[in-house]
């Protein structure tokens, strides 16, 4: 993953490990953080004051083009996780800075970054609608 300088975080989450998302080791699947970082979005984009719902009638669907996963330390049962982002823009893309911790120790679970762009009424867009709801976000 490029070394990118560190922003200031935007929006955080608590989510709680589940026995179900566990493998045969006892740790979360690394399949898992994909959709922890997804979850942490869709929360972001709903504080941000436009859920997946309203993007969808509004003929916006945000697809994913690129992610990267660093993943540094395992979560177990019980662990509870605090999944953190800040935005910038590039172009006609959103990138999404996404870093997990564990929440008890701190320590860093994942790195990630996570590309988007915007398809609007069956077209690709510059994404204008999202990047004003965005804005205040935006780095």
């Amino acid at each position: 993953m490029n070394k990118v300088e560190k922003k200031e975080y935007v929006f955080s989450v608590e989510i709680p490990v589940r026995d179900y998302e566990l493998d045969a080791e006892g740790i979360v699947n690394n399949a898992n953080y994909l959709h922890y970082m997804e979850y942490t979005r869709h929360c972001f984009c709903q504080e941000a004051g436009y859920s997946f719902g309203q993007m969808g009638e509004a003929g916006i669907v945000p697809v994913l083009s690129h992610v990267e996963v660093d993943y540094k330390t395992p979560l177990r049962s019980g662990d509870v996780m605090v999944s953190k982002l800040w935005i910038e823009r590039r172009g006609v893309r959103f990138v999404f800075h996404q870093d997990i911790y564990n929440k008890a120790t701190g320590k860093t679970v994942i790195n990630g970054v996570a590309s988007v762009v915007c398809v609007e009424d069956g077209q690709l867009s510059r994404g204008e609608k999202l990047a004003e709801a965005f804005k205040p976000y935006l780095k």
